[in-house]
């Protein structure tokens, strides 16, 4: 995070805050959340490390193993690992440790250097003392990974507008009516007012000129977020799809649009109602693992049953690396699925990660019968883009 325009994302942040609820942790003390918002690197790298961690299917730390895997085969080790994590956890370069791992003064200066770090996360209190994870360190990671997504779609600008015809929420600008009491000054079309009364003549310019913009609804919508978590996403990739999500759930709720999340894997694994609760999705996001294989047809019943019956606007968000792969016919039942879920008025679209031309072909179907959009994603750096641009694409 830079220091200059980094007053302007803080205030965006606030504004969240006050339509969402208090962004307040119940573990993370408040001068974690300062250190975090001042730039602490080591808070921040502690945050990181544990985000990491987390995307590469861990759930606690083994510095003794971790040192003899980096000792006995570099190049296996930080494939397990993942480059970030070998950065966070020994204060050095991975390159650096590769060039020197042969050298037994370097092996028990890095040996140390990670027992050092982790028991410096045991000391902040985000291990436990099994060096598992702790709800604190979740909660660190969370923020971190906020603000890391904040930092981006703030200064870039990424934006919309989502316009629908149902449920009156709020609105936008459009045509004008006559000024009456109880309106917004915010909303008083001053050109408009001006142009009517000197039509009229008017040497003075009182409240029967005044215009004020008449609002176009916009109504509320229910999204459901569903994440794979497939072993297939571990890494970078459920790294970008969290912060996507992250992205979503911070526009929509500004919204006053309600964001549910489902993640799966070979079985449906979290469910998360819609809610306008940005503090609670942040956290259940942020905790997310990647393992085994993918179950589609689950996520679309689960869906189904997440979204309120009444006449709103309800979307499903699917995102995914890979085919359905369990049952006996799944590609055939994930589209039965996809055409119940239509029938109970949800639209799908569907964002898939280098999907293959069968798959393509799959995720073409399923859109087709959702009456949704299909995104498919060459650059992990778009995929928060495209979420947001299906979200304000929603009507």
């Amino acid at each position: 995070m830079n220091t200059g325009s980094e007053q302007l994302e803080v205030k965006e942040f606030s504004n969240a805050e006050e339509i969402s609820g208090k962004l307040a942790f119940q573990q993370l003390e408040d001068k974690f959340m300062h250190s975090v918002l001042e730039n602490d690197k080591k808070v921040i790298d502690s945050g990181k490390l544990i985000s990491d961690a987390i995307n590469q299917g861990m759930s606690s730390f083994s510095p003794d193993l971790m040192f003899e895997q980096l000792v006995k085969n570099y190049t296996i080790a930080k494939q397990i690992y993942g480059e970030s994590i070998v950065r966070l956890v020994s204060g050095y370069e991975p390159d650096y440790i590769k060039k020197n791992i042969g050298i037994p003064e370097f092996q028990r200066d890095l040996k140390e250097k990670i027992q050092q770090k982790i028991e410096g996360l045991k000391e902040d209190g985000f291990l436990s003392k099994d060096n598992s994870l702790s709800e604190k360190g979740i909660e660190l990671a969370s923020l971190v990974l906020y603000f890391e997504e904040l930092d981006k779609i703030v200064p870039k600008g990424i934006t919309g507008e989502k316009i629908s015809r149902k449920a009156f929420i709020y609105g936008e600008k459009e045509a004008s009516r006559n000024y009456k009491k109880g309106d917004r000054y915010r909303d008083i079309a001053l050109k408009k007012s001006v142009k009517l009364a000197i039509r009229r003549n008017h040497k003075d310019f009182g409240n029967k000129d005044l215009q004020v913009y008449e609002k176009q609804s916009k109504g509320q919508t229910y999204i459901v977020y569903a994440l794979d978590a497939s072993g297939s996403m571990k890494g970078k990739k459920i790294e970008a799809c969290k912060k996507a999500g992250i992205a979503l759930a911070y526009k929509a709720i500004n919204e006053k649009d309600k964001v549910g999340l489902i993640v799966f894997g070979s079985e449906v694994k979290e469910i998360v109602e819609p809610t306008l609760d940005f503090t609670g999705l942040l956290k259940e996001i942020t905790r997310i693992r990647a393992s085994k294989e993918t179950d589609i047809v689950s996520t679309l019943r689960k869906a189904i049953e997440l979204f309120p019956s009444e006449h709103i606007t309800k979307h499903l968000i699917l995102i995914t690396d890979a085919l359905p792969t369990k049952g006996d016919s799944p590609e055939e039942s994930t589209l039965e699925e996809a055409s119940n879920a239509r029938s109970r008025g949800i639209t799908i679209s569907l964002i898939g990660i280098n999907l293959d031309a069968k798959g393509r072909k799959l995720a073409e179907k399923i859109v087709e019968l959702g009456e949704g959009r299909l995104y498919v994603v060459k650059n992990l750096e778009d995929v928060d883009q495209i979420v947001l641009e299906d979200y304000y694409s929603v009507s």
